[in-house]
């Protein structure tokens, strides 16, 4: 019944694919709008954002239209996308985001739904839209956001007390990412195409967008690693969305699916054929998590360099999260394979995660750092730690349910020392359940496993999974705590001792007889 609910989303996906193939194409006249006629002037240094404005609204009035920046360097400011209008930048043309923080337009996005979570999500950004159909970004030029220089600038200002930012963070020694603008920010479009572009270099988020339907991102190059909360791609709450042949290098998050507003959701996701390396995730459902995430396919994606989890799936907020398929995964030098987490940090009452498929997965997890060669590096974790094994974690009386691991390949470095706070097998309930904390590989702090930590789920399948270390570790390779229906099938481990597998509270349905001997089983005192 499991493989059932989880094949089911697979035939409405390809639904969805086809139907996306034969969405209507951005209805732009032949009518190019050259930016240069309207008075941009590509020297990088002439301040733009009127001139290119006034393209983008002649195509509007048009009905339609291209706006074209030729060859060189365009400053600008925030210019605002208009319905049945495409950017095009040719080759060599270059559209740079002002340093000055005067020149970006908080916009208001009316008509849009509230949002409980208001301390991360700026409005600010180089690119606008809001309720625009029909809209475009293409060719083989580049967007870049200056986004170092400007992050200082606004840095500047709160310290000489002229533009004071009320949620400055002292810890981190930063403005908050309200007061520095995104790349891109999108809100309630339909029918969006951006491809072909270099795009990045933000003073925050990269591409960003909400509450959309049918978006198309194709054949990016996403360079975002300027400044801190550099993402990639975030989509919030869209649907109907297609996110294929890009290479992103972020110094955050890589693909980020957030949801922002109750009763509202990601569904009909298709990301595939991508290349990340990120100083966070790669591939992120969450953290925001108050709606949902629905019928989501994640295929063939090559991590490398990431600091944290090559695939991380939370709701801590109230989601659902239902009918994903995650598959065909290489991840190299990654600190964490899989993530995943169900908790109740906000919302009225803990989501729900089920019907997960994994397949295909081969990661190498490292010993120390992955991104040490990054400007600027994920926060670091702030304890010393053995390596982190792969979660599976809900909260009592709210399990994740109905997870298939299938075709999983994972090298550990080994070198667990007792010395890093250690859990013995006696003392499970040593674990945190760490219920309203943020969600992060790291969270529960020191781990009894060093493959996989399985604790409070119902119906996790395992089958032909490979497990290898470099190095010993002292640890067991896997801790099921308050599990039902496990089953595990042609489980590979490391052979140099038994009593790999470690029961708490777990009813069976599949474990092969050669693994009865790795089998022990903790009681309850």
């Amino acid at each position: 019944m499991m493989k059932r609910i989880i094949l089911c989303c697979i035939p409405f996906l390809m639904l969805f694919l086809l139907s996306a193939q034969n969405k209507e194409e951005v209805k732009n006249s032949s009518k190019d709008f050259l930016v240069t006629q309207y008075g941009a002037v590509p020297d990088g240094k002439t301040l733009n954002t009127q001139a290119i404005q006034k393209a983008i609204d002649a195509a509007f009035k048009n009905k339609g239209g291209r706006v074209v920046f030729p060859k060189g360097n365009f400053l600008s400011g925030s210019i605002v996308m208009k319905t049945n209008v495409e950017i095009y930048l040719e080759e060599n043309a270059v559209l740079l985001g002002s340093t000055n923080p005067k020149d970006y337009l908080n916009m208001a996005f009316d008509g849009r739904p509230d949002s409980p979570k208001k301390d991360d999500n700026s409005q600010l950004a180089l690119i606008l839209a809001h309720k625009a159909n029909n809209i475009a970004l293409k060719g083989k030029g580049t967007i870049d956001g200056q986004g170092l220089k400007l992050a200082l600038h606004i840095d500047s200002l709160h310290h000489a007390g002229v533009a004071i930012d009320p949620k400055y963070s002292l810890r981190r020694n930063r403005p908050n990412e309200t007061m520095r603008p995104k790349l891109f920010r999108f809100s309630q479009c339909e029918t969006i195409s951006v491809e072909g572009l270099k795009l990045g270099e933000a003073s925050c988020w990269g591409l960003s967008f909400e509450l959309c339907s049918n978006l198309v991102l194709d054949s990016l190059t996403v360079v975002n690693r300027s400044y801190w909360n550099n993402d990639g791609i975030d989509i919030t709450d869209c649907k109907n969305v297609k996110v294929t042949n890009c290479n992103i290098n972020a110094a955050d998050d890589g693909i980020c699916l957030k949801s922002y507003y109750p009763g509202y959701s990601n569904d009909g996701i298709y990301i595939a054929n991508c290349t990340i390396r990120s100083s966070a995730s790669a591939i992120k459902f969450g953290t925001a998590s108050y709606g949902g995430f629905k019928n989501v396919v994640v295929k063939d994606i090559q991590v490398f360099d990431t600091f944290r989890s090559a695939i991380a799936i939370e709701s801590v907020d109230g989601a659902v999260i239902e009918n994903i398929a995650v598959s065909n995964i290489t991840a190299l030098n990654t600190g964490n394979a899989i993530f995943m987490r169900l908790g109740h940090r906000d919302g009225q009452k803990p989501g729900s995660i089920k019907n997960v498929s994994i397949k295909d997965i081969k990661v190498q997890v490292p010993f120390g750092r992955p991104d040490l060669n990054y400007d600027v590096r994920g926060p670091e974790v702030d304890f010393f730690h053995n390596p982190f094994p792969s979660s599976i974690v809900g909260i009592p009386g709210y399990k994740i349910e109905n997870v298939v691991l299938e075709n999983i390949e994972i090298n550990f470095p080994g070198r667990a020392s007792k010395a890093m706070a250690y859990v013995p097998l006696s003392r499970l309930n040593q674990v945190p359940e760490a219920v309203k904390d943020y969600p992060e590989f790291s969270m529960f702090g020191e781990l009894p496993a060093w493959a996989f930590y399985v604790r409070h789920a119902d119906g996790i399948s395992m089958k032909n999974i490979k497990l290898t270390l470099d190095e010993t570790d002292f640890r067991p390779a896997f801790v099921f705590d308050d599990v039902q229906n496990l089953k595990m099938e042609r489980i590979d481990i490391a052979k140099d001792r038994q009593k790999q597998i470690i029961f708490k509270d777990v009813i069976l349905s599949i474990l092969e007889d050669q693994l009865l001997e790795q089998k022990v089983e903790i009681k309850n005192k």
